[in-house]
């Protein structure tokens, strides 16, 4: 634990500089700091705004997961969309039910987004803002107060007038200055306050600019502070060369595989290569700078076969496997015939993440390794890559 909380404290003091913590805490937003390259994905600031609504001490909540405000009734769906967008190291907001630490759920707008180093363009932190989503009741106040008599009268109106909340804790405040406190029984019961906190929440676009302006500040802040170092971070990513195009998590999980192989991003315009194997700088010639940032197509010559090429394309374009035999050629321009398997690659809520490409340099005259035809060693690498990518994906966790 000391350990931890070693890095946790470095996780600042190398890249800002000594006044940051001071500086984020005189802001009045809710908002924690996060560090996914410490394992679990801990918080390792948390302003005092968040600690106000949330009721924990700083002490509960540095180096905890964001998990742990997390309950019974928060959207698993919305979860997983955050940890998607961790993996993917991008910028998400959306609506999600969490806990305070006395157990009462209430909505909120969580905006997320990463923060760059200016050199790399490796993820350093996370920032992930809280708004609080108030309730939206369907009538207007002064509607509610000249009908006061009637809807304690009867409770199904009053409860289709004013419990239609977000947050249990304020229903109940309103129903008490109404004077309504001893009807509070009979038109509202458990179950019907089990199903309002259920219901989701719309945010409106002044908690949306709260958001975002909050966000701006942290970053601002963030900025600021690691001017004072000479370790600049940024909002957006100022390097995209090398593996900054992948999480560090990620390129660490893919060394392992020994065989040659490619990882390309079919989101980005097009379709460039984001990871390559050592052993496939080995069979083509190339350094890794020449390959990554590129497509594949790359490797193809003048007598390279368009009709497989087109195949390609179309198992691309369904998002279904494929085996060819492709004349591709080495940096030396020296041709070898590339057994390709090309597979799509999800991530854990089913969609296409990535596709990987696996050669085999079929010119060779042994093609057994340890026993396996080349066929079960290219589905080897596929199934290695895809528990890589799934797995980076369900345990990278935040809210």
């Amino acid at each position: 634990m000391e350990s931890q909380l070693g890095l946790i404290e470095q996780s600042f003091d190398l890249r800002y500089s000594g006044g940051v913590r001071e500086a984020l805490n005189e802001l009045p937003d809710s908002f924690t700091i996060t560090d996914p390259c410490i394992s679990g994905h801990p918080i390792v600031f948390a302003s005092n705004g968040f600690l106000k609504i949330f009721g924990y001490s700083k002490d509960e909540v540095i180096g905890r997961n964001g998990r742990m405000f997390q309950g019974p009734k928060t959207n698993r769906r919305s979860v997983m969309e955050i940890r998607e967008a961790i993996r993917e190291e991008r910028a998400i907001q959306t609506n999600l039910l969490n806990y305070r630490k006395d157990g009462t759920p209430f909505w909120m707008l969580f905006h997320m987004c990463p923060v760059f180093g200016k050199e790399d363009g490796r993820v350093i932190h996370f920032v992930g803002v809280q708004v609080p989503i108030p309730r939206r009741p369907r009538r207007s106040r002064s509607t509610v107060v000249g009908n006061t008599g009637n809807l304690c009268e009867n409770g199904a109106r009053f409860r289709e007038g004013m419990f239609r909340c977000c947050r249990r804790e304020v229903c109940l405040d309103t129903v008490m200055e109404l004077g309504c406190g001893s009807a509070l029984d009979s038109v509202s019961s458990p179950d019907d306050r089990e199903i309002e906190i259920n219901e989701p929440c719309e945010t409106s676009e002044l908690e949306k600019r709260k958001a975002n302006a909050a966000v701006s500040n942290v970053l601002s802040v963030l900025t600021h502070h690691s001017e004072l170092t000479g370790k600049l971070v940024c909002g957006k990513r100022c390097c995209l060369s090398g593996t900054g195009l992948l999480g560090s998590s990620l390129n660490i999980s893919l060394g392992r595989i020994k065989q040659s192989f490619v990882l390309s991003d079919p989101h980005l315009p097009d379709m460039p290569i984001v990871y390559a194997s050592d052993t496939f700088l080995e069979l083509t010639g190339y350094a890794r700078h020449e390959v990554l940032g590129h497509n594949s197509r790359f490797l193809s010559g003048l007598d390279t076969d368009p009709a497989t090429q087109f195949q390609i394309k179309e198992c691309i374009r369904t998002e279904q496997p494929c085996t060819v035999r492709i004349l591709n050629y080495r940096k030396d321009k020296t041709p070898f015939w590339n057994l390709l398997h090309i597979s799509p690659v999800r991530n854990a809520s089913g969609k296409v993440a990535y596709f990987v490409g696996v050669q085999i340099d079929d010119s060779c005259k042994n093609q057994e390794e340890h026993g396996l035809s080349p066929q079960r060693r290219q589905l080897s690498v596929v199934g290695a890559v895809k528990v890589a990518v799934r797995s980076l994906s369900i345990g990278a966790s935040t809210s």
